[in-house]
C-alpha cells in the first residue's frame, strides 16, 4: 500500500493547482502523476481517489479525470419544483433522458402520497439526468393518469415535467412535502448512476400539489450523485400535512 502521507501530499498539491480551474478541466492521468512525483501508479491512483472523495475531481469511465464543482441544488417551497429551473438557477444545464414510462396500478405508500385508491392507474416515469454533460441522477416519478393521460408523448417532446404539467394540465405545482436522506443505492440505481453500490448517494422524496386547489399532482424519488450536486434545504411554511407516515426521530 502506498504511504498515506505521500499520496495525501500529492493530493494537496494537485488540489491547490486546480483550485481556480473551471469545472470540466482535464486533470493529469495516473501515469502522468506517477512520473511527475516519482511515485508508483498505486500512489498516483490513491491521490486521485483522495481528491474524488473530496468531490474536487470526478473520474469518468473511459474519458479521464476532470475538475469537479458540485452545484447547489436548493429545495424550497418558494421555488418551483422544477429540476431544470433549479439547475439553471445554479448555473448549470440539465438534460434528461427517458428510460421508461409505463402505466401501473398504484399501491402502498405511493397511493397514500397521491391520495388515490389502491389499484388506481398512474404513470411511472423513470429518467436519467445529466448536468453539463455529466451523469447526475436517476429518478422515478408517479403522475395520476386522470391528471395527465398522454404523458408518454409529452415527455418525449418536452424534457421539463414542470412545464408539461403547467401547460397541459393547467396547474401550478408547488412542493408540499419533501424528505432528504443519504442512502446506499440498490443495484438498479447504482447502475443508473454509474457509481459503486457501497457509496452513499442523495435520495430526495417529494410530493407536489397544485397551488390553487391543493390537489396532488405527482410524487417522486430522485437519487443524485453527491459529487455532482450539494443538496440545500430551505425551511418554509408548510403547504399541507405530510401525506404519509414519517419515521419518528
Amino acid at each position: 500500500m502506498p504511504s498515506r502521507n505521500r499520496y495525501t501530499q500529492i493530493a494537496e498539491a494537485i488540489a491547490a493547482e486546480i483550485a481556480d480551474q473551471p469545472a470540466g478541466t482535464r486533470v493529469a492521468s495516473e501515469h502522468e502523476i506517477a512520473a511527475r512525483f516519482g511515485v508508483s501508479r498505486a500512489a498516483a491512483r490513491s491521490a486521485l481517489q483522495e481528491l474524488a472523495g473530496r468531490y474536487l475531481v470526478r473520474r469518468v469511465r473511459g474519458a479521464g479525470t476532470f475538475v469537479n464543482r458540485p452545484l447547489d441544488y436548493v429545495l424550497s417551497q418558494s421555488r418551483a419544483p422544477s429540476m431544470h429551473q433549479t439547475i439553471r438557477d445554479a448555473g448549470g444545464e440539465l438534460r434528461t433522458v427517458v428510460r421508461d414510462v409505463r402505466t401501473v396500478p398504484v399501491t402502498g405508500v405511493i397511493a397514500e402520497r397521491l391520495e388515490r385508491e389502491e389499484g388506481s392507474a398512474v404513470h411511472l416515469l423513470t429518467r436519467q439526468s445529466y448536468i453539463d454533460g455529466l451523469l447526475n441522477g436517476w429518478s422515478q416519478e408517479w403522475i395520476p393518469v386522470d391528471m395527465l393521460p398522454e404523458l408518454d408523448a409529452a415527455v418525449h417532446a418536452v424534457e421539463s415535467l414542470d412545464t408539461i404539467l403547467r401547460q397541459m394540465c393547467g396547474v401550478t405545482p408547488v412542493r408540499a412535502w419533501c424528505r432528504v436522506s443519504s442512502v446506499l443505492p440498490d443495484r438498479r440505481v447504482s447502475e443508473g448512476l454509474e457509481t459503486e453500490y457501497n457509496r452513499p448517494v442523495w435520495l430526495v422524496e417529494s410530493l407536489s400539489r397544485d397551488a390553487a386547489t391543493g390537489r396532488t399532482v405527482m410524487c417522486s424519488s430522485s437519487w443524485t450523485r453527491p459529487d455532482s450536486t450539494r443538496i440545500i434545504v430551505e425551511l418554509d411554511g408548510p403547504v399541507g400535512p405530510c401525506p404519509c407516515p414519517c419515521p419518528s426521530p
